[in-house]
């Protein structure tokens, strides 16, 4: 099998292992020069300016961040019983156990102090093929051919990657999280935007810990991940690894998977920024469990950097059909090259205040709306045109001119004193003749009808869909089908984390495949919000990130008007739109949610994925799931909130540009305390 990174250096060079074995660090750090390279906060600008200056090789850099991991991945939270058992959340933890695997080999790695479970796959211990070079050995190829030729190989030449463990990597075990028994957990290939990164020039040192089977965020096989800004709290999911490990400085940037808001969640969680682009931009082949609203995209700690990536990952792969629709409507220019605006004159952004109205939302949400209301003030005065909408909000006119013709059936069962039908469901009256009356007057619509009141249309045996197909084409000699996965497996199962086993068996059930709904569902959302934006001539929306900030460990999901795990606002962009999420600064004080402890309990496993799939983001650990709950506080805390950019389809030049105006002006973007710097987070100037 020939390796990917063989597209960057024509031969494999020879590599002192001794080299490798020792970070080193501290004999190239001076802490008292000012020209040295520091890596924290380092963006892809900073290291490739220190390449080309030779203040910094790629070896160097690597070894860098593994001193970070080393100092800072460790154990997150207590276990009473084993990896599998119940957990105590710690207060600043020394750890924030982000990343599940390391690429180094067997020796590298112990010599390094790194145990047995971050290896590179637990099926080949020897892990001693040439074909399969690890971050070390790309790095020196770097190096190597950089010192022939004086220049980058590539776009990402340097740049130090983690990717969320639901993706393949050939060179890394992929079990999106799991602790299952494959004959090879390895997969035989890259996912598509891998090849891309490696081609480019990036190293990709790790596979980021995540929320098993895309939900929550703990991981079997990796434990329970944390919140950098406070331990005791989740860090978003379920692509809460990769968020933590950008957040804490141990790589460059990372890749993470959407849903609902399993980019943005951790984004924010961890003051990051989070691209979730256009549905159909990015390639997904080389996913588990590929769905219809799942997305590929990067977390960084600048828009930029996130630009960067998404610059080289972007396009039509011929193994993902959706991507086809990204034929010829990308950029011409890189995406970097929209993230230098300074100012927003002329640009006109709609508020979407249904996600923003204090008479709907309490004091929990209170502080997040205040931040996100200042973003908007913020926006005006860098020259944005804001276009506020009427009482009923943003969409609700679009609403209930459009949604009941373009949803027809589905919405009229939901009205069935103007939609009667007999006991067999057949109409006893005129439907279409109502809906047109409905059309010439909407506001005889019925019911509820802001963005806020939209539930999750389901997708009928999509989950079971997507794990047989990634399986089948994965070949392993093991687990061959979603059965395999839930009967070939360990599966964690304590108090406020029930076991994912039980999601995969009820998708197993499924019969038939039904994606009906659901795609009318996004057709008929991007035309209200298509015919909205048209109408107000609008280049962008601006809402919340999310309501709610990070919960406690074992505390209830959050759920409200418009929002579900997390807190996050996830509606719109699961419709397929980019959204792009920046810091918007960060709360004082916080209202915890507890069980209300009046109310009955909660019967064991009464919970499930949503939309039909298992495991997906609407799962959270400690989840509301129906049982009441008392809010209690407030209690001081310093915690991330962020803003998100939405746009149309293929829109992220336009997103780009007020992203990164808004981050230059207001720079709210802030390392987590308790996960500085180290003595040796510098190299030298030669």
């Amino acid at each position: 099998m020939k390796s990917p990174t063989d597209r960057i250096a024509p031969r494999l060079l020879a590599f002192s292992l001794a080299a490798a074995l020792a970070l080193g660090t501290a004999s190239l750090c001076a802490a008292n020069d000012p020209t040295a390279f520091h890596v924290e906060e380092a963006t892809i600008a900073d290291i490739q300016a220190a390449i080309l200056a030779k203040k910094l090789t790629a070896t160097q850099l690597v070894k860098l961040y593994l001193a970070r991991i080393k100092a800072y991945n460790g154990q997150a939270v207590e276990y009473s019983d084993g990896l599998l058992g119940p957990i105590t959340p710690v207060a600043h933890a020394k750890g924030v156990n982000a990343l599940i695997t390391l690429n180094l080999r067997p020796a590298t790695r112990k010599a390094l102090g790194f145990d047995d479970r971050k290896a590179r796959s637990m099926t080949d211990p020897v892990d001693d093929d040439p074909n399969m070079p690890d971050a070390l050995e790309v790095a020196a190829r770097l190096d190597a051919e950089f010192a022939k030729t004086g220049k980058l190989v590539g776009p990402l030449h340097g740049v130090v990657m983690a990717i969320k463990d639901q993706y393949d990597t050939f060179d890394m075990r992929t079990t999106s999280g799991a602790d299952a028994f494959y004959a090879n957990d390895r997969p035989p290939h890259d996912a598509t935007f891998a090849v891309r990164l490696r081609a480019a020039g990036a190293i990709i040192l790790a596979k980021a810990n995540m929320g098993e089977y895309a939900g929550g965020y703990r991981s079997s096989f990796g434990g329970v991940e944390v919140n950098p800004y406070d331990t005791e709290r989740t860090p978003g999911g379920s692509s809460g690894g990769s968020g933590m490990s950008v957040a804490t400085n141990m790589v460059t940037c990372a890749i993470a998977e959407e849903t609902g808001p399993s980019i943005r969640a951790p984004a924010q969680y961890n003051n990051d920024v989070g691209i979730s682009p256009t549905q159909e931009l990015v390639s997904r082949h080389g996913m588990i469990n590929i769905g219809l609203n799942t997305r590929v995209g990067p977390i960084a700690r600048t828009v930029e950097d996130a630009a960067r990536i998404l610059s080289v990952i972007a396009g039509y792969d011929p193994q993902d059909e959706m991507t086809s629709f990204a034929a010829g409507r990308t950029p011409a220019q890189p995406y970097e090259s929209f993230t230098h605006e300074t100012s927003l004159k002329g640009m006109r952004i709609g508020v979407a205040r249904e996600y923003l109205d204090k008479s709907v939302y309490g004091q929990a949400e209170l502080q997040n709306i205040e931040l996100v209301d200042q973003a908007i003030e913020d926006l005006k005065a860098l020259g944005a045109t804001i276009v506020e909408p009427g009482p009923e909000g943003l969409f609700t006119p679009y609403i209930r001119r459009y949604n009941p013709m373009l949803s027809n059936s589905s919405w009229t069962k939901l009205a069935p004193d103007m939609f009667p039908v007999d006991a067999d469901g057949k109409p006893t009256t005129d439907q279409i003749a109502t809906l047109v009356d409905l059309r010439f007057d909407p506001a005889k619509v019925p019911g509820k009808v802001t963005i806020r009141d939209f539930g999750t249309a389901q997708a009928v045996g999509e989950g079971k869909y997507g794990y047989d197909i990634y399986l089948r084409e994965r070949g392993d000699a093991n687990i061959k089908t979603l059965t395999d996965l839930y009967t070939k497996a360990n599966f964690f199962s304590s108090p406020g984390f029930p076991t994912k086993k039980t999601s995969l068996e009820n998708a197993d059930k499924a019969m038939a495949l039904d994606t009906a709904v659901r795609l009318q569902r996004r057709f008929a959302i991007q035309q209200i919000v298509l015919q909205c934006m048209a109408e107000l001539k609008l280049d962008a929306i601006v809402e919340p990130t999310g309501l709610s900030p990070a919960r406690k460990l074992l505390g209830p999901g959050e759920s409200g008007p418009g929002y579900g795990n997390y807190g996050m606002i996830t509606f719109i962009g699961a419709q397929g739109f980019p959204a792009i999420t920046v810091p918007a600064g960060f709360t004082t004080q916080v209202y915890d949610r507890i069980p209300d402890p009046a109310a009955p309990p909660r019967a064991e496993g009464a919970r499930g994925g949503r939309g039909g799939r298992p495991g997906g983001e609407g799962e959270s650990e400690g989840g509301r799931g129906g049982v009441a709950t008392i809010l209690t506080g407030p209690f001081p805390a310093k915690l991330p909130v962020g803003i998100d950019f939405i746009g149309r389809p293929f829109s992220e030049p336009t997103l780009l540009k007020a992203a990164a105006a808004y981050e230059k002006a207001t720079h709210h973007r802030m390392q987590p305390p308790d996960f500085g710097p180290l003595t040796d987070d510098r190299v030298a100037a030669r």
